[in-house]
Parts: C-alpha cells; sequence; structure tokens
C-alpha cells in the first residue's frame, strides 16, 4: 500500500425502490419545502463523474431496502430493480425491507446481482449456517478494503413473520469483533461497515467494538451533513429515496483515516440523467405509468411521512381506514418509506407511495390497559435509552385518541394521559379499533381480530370520492409535555 492512499466512497441506502422522479421532503425556514428527487438514472451519472474525477478509486455501497417500496417495485417482486443496480457499479449491499417476498426470494435476487449481499448476523434456525456471506474485501485504488455486513435486526422481531421464515437475526456485536480481526488478517487494510442497524444502534455499536474505520449507516433515514464520529469511526448516513447520494474522501495511511472530506450530495432534477439506466428505468416502469397516473382525487394539504409524533400522509390514511371501518379509533405502523403527496389532484401512483402493496383493513377490541400498554411498548422501541432497544420506525400512527407523553422517562412510564375521543381512558373498557397489519396492533393484545373485505386503497379510493377536496392536518394526536 502506497503511503496516503485516496478512497473516495459514496453509499446510497432506503431507496425504496424510487427509481425515478418523485418529491421529497426538505427543511424550509417556517414549513417545510419540496422538491424533486430523481432517482437511479442521475445517480449513475454522478458515480460515474466521481469515477472519473477520482481515477477509479470509489467504492459504492447500499445499505439495503432497495428492492421494497413502490408499486411497479413491489408488483415485480424486486426483479425490476436488478439490471438497473447493476449498471450503477456497486460494490456491495445489505438488507431489511428487501425480505420482504421471503427469505428464499431474497437469495435469487441476490444471487442476480454482480456484487454481493452481505451480512454477519442471519442465520439459518435448523443449521446456524449464515444466510449470506460475512463480508467481502476488494481491491480499490491500491487498497484493500475489507467491507462488513450487518442487515437489519428486527425482521424476525417486528415483520411479518414471512419475511423471515426459517431464519434469526442478531445484532451483530458479537459477530463483529472476530470479523475485522479475520479481514485484517486477510490483509484487508481499511474496514468499511455496511449496516441497516439505524443510525442510534450504529452508534451503541462503535461505542462497544473497535477497529472500523468508517460505517456506512442505514435504515433511520438520516440525512447527516458530515460525518460523526464514533471512537475512530466515521459514520455517515444518506437520506432516503434515492434523493441524495453520500460521498467521503478519503486520505488513507498504515490503516488508518488521516483525512476525509464529505458531502451529501442532492440528487437534483439539474443532473443530466446517465442514458443507459434511464433507459432501463423507462422499460422498467413504462408498463405501470398509465393507470399509477389516474387522478382518483384531490387533497388540499401536502401529505408527508417526514415527522415522528404524528404525519399528515398517515392521518389522511388512518381518516380513510376508521371512516370504511366505523370503529372510533384506528392504527397503522409509524413506517419511515413513503414519498410525500403536494396539494392539488391525486393519482393512483400517490396512494401506492403511502401504502406499495394491498393491505386488510381488520377490526379489533382493546381494553383500556391494553391500550396503554401497547402504547408505552411503542414508546420503548422508538425512544428507548438503550438503542438497541429501539425496534421501530416513528411512534404508531394513531386516529381517535389524545396522547400526553414525556419522552425523556423510563420505559413504561412516559404516557402521562390518554383520550379516547372525548373521554379519559377506562382501563375496564373495551374499545373497537381498526387497523393495518400485526405492526399496528401485535397479536398479544385484543380480542374478536376481524379481516374486513376492504383493503386500505379501496378505503382511500372511497374516502377521496367523498371528501373533495380531502385534507389531513396535524392534529395534535401525540403530545409531549
Amino acid at each position: 500500500m502506497s503511503e496516503n492512499a485516496k478512497l473516495t466512497i459514496l453509499q446510497i441506502n432506503d431507496t425504496h425502490g424510487y427509481l425515478d422522479l418523485h418529491l421529497e421532503w426538505m427543511a424550509g425556514p417556517r414549513q417545510p419545502a419540496y422538491r424533486a428527487a430523481v432517482g437511479f438514472a442521475r445517480i449513475a451519472t454522478l458515480a460515474r463523474e466521481i469515477r472519473e474525477e477520482t481515477h477509479g478509486h470509489v467504492l459504492f455501497c447500499d445499505s439495503g431496502d432497495t428492492f421494497h417500496g413502490t408499486q411497479p417495485v413491489v408488483q415485480s417482486r424486486g426483479e425490476m430493480v436488478v439490471p438497473i443496480l447493476n449498471e450503477l457499479g456497486l460494490n456491495a449491499m445489505t438488507a431489511h425491507w428487501d425480505f420482504a417476498y421471503g427469505p428464499s426470494h431474497l437469495k435469487s435476487l441476490a444471487s442476480k446481482l454482480s456484487y454481493p449481499m452481505l451480512a454477519i448476523n442471519i442465520y439459518d434456525q435448523d443449521t446456524n449456517v449464515r444466510f449470506f456471506p460475512p463480508y467481502s474485501i476488494q481491491e480499490v485504488g491500491g487498497l484493500n478494503i475489507g467491507i462488513i455486513g450487518i442487515a437489519s435486526n428486527i425482521v424476525d422481531k417486528t415483520m411479518p413473520p414471512s419475511f423471515s421464515g426459517g431464519l434469526r437475526f442478531t445484532d451483530g456485536r458479537e459477530e463483529l469483533t472476530g470479523f475485522i480481526a479475520e479481514v485484517r488478517a486477510r490483509g484487508a487494510d481499511l474496514v468499511v461497515v455496511l449496516s441497516h442497524l439505524g443510525f442510534p444502534q450504529d452508534m451503541k455499536l462503535l461505542s462497544e467494538v473497535a477497529g472500523v474505520n468508517v460505517l456506512l449507516s442505514g435504515h433511520t433515514h438520516h440525512r447527516l451533513f458530515s460525518p460523526v464520529r464514533q471512537g475512530e469511526t466515521l459514520v455517515i448516513q444518506s437520506g432516503c429515496h434515492g434523493a441524495f447520494v453520500g460521498r467521503l474522501d478519503l486520505e488513507v495511511q498504515e490503516g488508518h483515516v488521516v483525512g476525509y472530506r464529505h458531502q451529501l450530495i442532492e440528487v437534483a432534477e439539474s443532473i443530466q440523467p446517465d442514458p443507459t439506466v434511464e433507459a432501463l428505468v423507462k422499460r422498467a416502469l413504462t408498463p405501470y405509468a398509465e393507470p399509477l397516473a389516474r387522478v382518483v382525487g384531490e387533497v388540499s394539504t401536502a401529505l408527508n411521512r417526514n415527522t415522528n409524533l404524528e404525519a399528515t400522509m398517515d392521518n389522511f390514511l388512518l381518516q380513510a381506514v376508521r371512516e370504511a371501518a366505523g370503529t372510533p379509533l384506528a392504527f397503522c405502523n409509524g413506517w419511515r418509506w413513503g414519498a410525500p403527496v403536494g396539494p392539488g389532484p391525486v393519482t393512483k401512483n400517490d396512494l401506492y407511495n403511502i401504502l406499495p402493496m394491498p393491505v386488510p383493513i381488520s377490526t379489533v377490541e382493546l381494553s383500556g390497559q391494553e391500550l396503554i400498554a401497547m402504547l408505552e411498548e411503542n414508546l420503548e422501541r422508538t425512544y428507548s435509552a438503550d438503542p438497541s432497544q429501539q425496534l421501530g420506525g416513528y411512534i404508531k400512527r394513531c386516529l381517535g385518541l389524545t396522547a400526553y407523553i414525556k419522552i425523556e422517562n423510563p420505559s413504561g412510564t412516559r404516557l402521562q394521559n390518554l383520550f379516547v375521543g372525548d373521554a379519559e381512558v377506562r382501563t375496564d373498557h373495551m374499545y373497537r379499533a381498526a387497523y393495518l397489519t400485526m405492526q399496528a396492533v401485535p397479536e398479544k393484545y385484543g380480542r374478536n381480530r376481524r379481516d374486513l373485505p376492504i383493503d386500505a386503497h379501496d378505503a382511500m379510493m372511497a374516502y377521496l370520492e367523498k371528501h373533495n377536496p380531502a385534507s389531513a392536518e396535524i392534529r395534535g394526536t401525540v403530545v409531549v409535555i
């Protein structure tokens, strides 16, 4: 290895199937702004230009959540993304929602990629054999890079059982130290961890495990405008939906990073699209374009899923679900993915951005005591002081209740007051609720579950037909005190 070798690391994470033009939420001085973000053809251009600039000294990694998230990608079970990804010149990836079609299908998708899917923390339950290779050592610009993958650890804990059938997932902490030593022993000059644990979880992991030069974080959709240091490790994460590419330029000497520069690059519409990838994206999306462009209603408020306590997008979804089910309460998971919908006409594609797969509306009866326990569990999974216990997305989305919480309190004591409608909750009273998936109301809560003969998309269509335009304001459902 030569002295002061140079390496540029590029990162994408949590693209969630957004191959082409969509809106993206951007922070503003008084209210958020919405700008077009334009996906993989422009990402390909950025990657090509940076390779030319650096004489090919580029390591390009994907931290996962790639094969799921938009209706065309879900319909193709991730298959349409493979040729597009293979044109980007990626070096490695790991996984989370990519398990949505089951483990065997993800393994099939991974076998078609021109780069490895890596995970030190996924095992066959029966044989204890790792499901994917744990690492890859690749030579880039005269440096041997040990890339170690850590997939999301919540797939077998909070996701539908079909995602993880036959597999078990760990947080990778016990495995990581040994693999750092192994890749170093095999000649790695630099250790890069490709993670989908989440930014808080990654920071805790690095406080316990030394020897990582760079960690490429995913899962929590953080836009890190500068690297965060944990000990000697540089950590970056690069937004979501293909709206950003993270660039980290390193100067390396004797296995240590002695200088760095970082840029979070917005994938702006002004970037010239790569013609090859643009053609692949167009070919993949054209069969879906006409039906998805059909206007099905109008909204007067922007719908987004970018705020933690409550979001307009999920308020709209739950307003439709609650009206269809005729229940006083409605719940859905606090999903992070989903491109915003601006005020004005709403298309079928917009509804699929809210929920890319058909989900039946279900009902359940919950006691007041169960409501309290379920919400406390969710608050702990969102705000736990121990990052390894943060197992969710945002706060569970709720409609029909008002919760007053203290985020800083210990587990089980955050919920201060809870109202259903205009009345304070009674622990011995039963409440009817509609919900979407077991992530919203886990199986251990409630009784008399029933699936209705209507799914969430039908409900949203009916709601838009009845309410024109529809609105979905922030209601103050969850109030921090």
